[in-house]
């Protein structure tokens, strides 16, 4: 099962919000694509980069010609840090996780462009836990053989409540 391909048999399909969501691939096979919040996307990102250089290279323009000549490189400085700072945050939205769970296995892939991690177990050996810390950080797992593999942990506690819920009720579903 690829990351980023989807099925073209999906009978059902809930969507939550826009980092969760739980696909129907047939009674005892279901896909959750979880992703972080990204509010800008495509278009939007380059006109809202291009809207802060452009108005910061144009009040350092006129303050250059007034002549206080370092603003202007000050401000391509200010640029190209903000650029930087943009593409990290924008490459870390990028990552999304899929969880696989069918009748016989688990399977959860984590990426951007491509699989990066990937861990596939027998369903029975196979146990969802849910483990809130002190200061009430939710921690979604699979374990099996000892071995825990967290799951979306981008997400804010109400998207993980929301992921919560929807595994468990898979798990519901499949074990009667």
């Amino acid at each position: 099962m690829a990351l980023y391909n989807d099925h073209t048999d999906l009978l059902f399909s809930y969507i939550y919000c826009t980092v969760v969501i739980v696909k129907t691939i047939n009674e005892d096979s279901y896909l959750i694509d979880i992703s972080p919040n990204s509010s800008l996307n495509g278009l939007a990102r380059l006109v809202f980069l291009l809207s802060i250089s452009l108005v910061c290279i144009g009040i350092a323009t006129v303050f250059f010609f007034l002549g206080a000549v370092l603003i202007l490189p000050f401000a391509g400085l200010e640029i190209i840090i903000l650029l930087i700072a943009f593409y990290l945050n924008f490459n870390w939205s990028r990552q999304r996780q899929k969880i696989f769970i069918s009748q016989d296995l688990v399977l959860i892939q984590k990426g951007r462009k491509k699989i990066e991690y990937s861990w596939q177990e027998f369903r029975t050996f196979t146990s969802f836990l849910v483990d809130k810390s002190s200061d009430e950080i939710t921690k979604l797992c699979f374990r099996s053989k000892g071995i825990d593999v967290e799951v979306a942990e981008f997400l804010n506690q109400d998207d993980k409540k929301i992921l919560q819920e929807e595994i468990s009720e898979i798990i519901d579903k499949l074990n009667n």
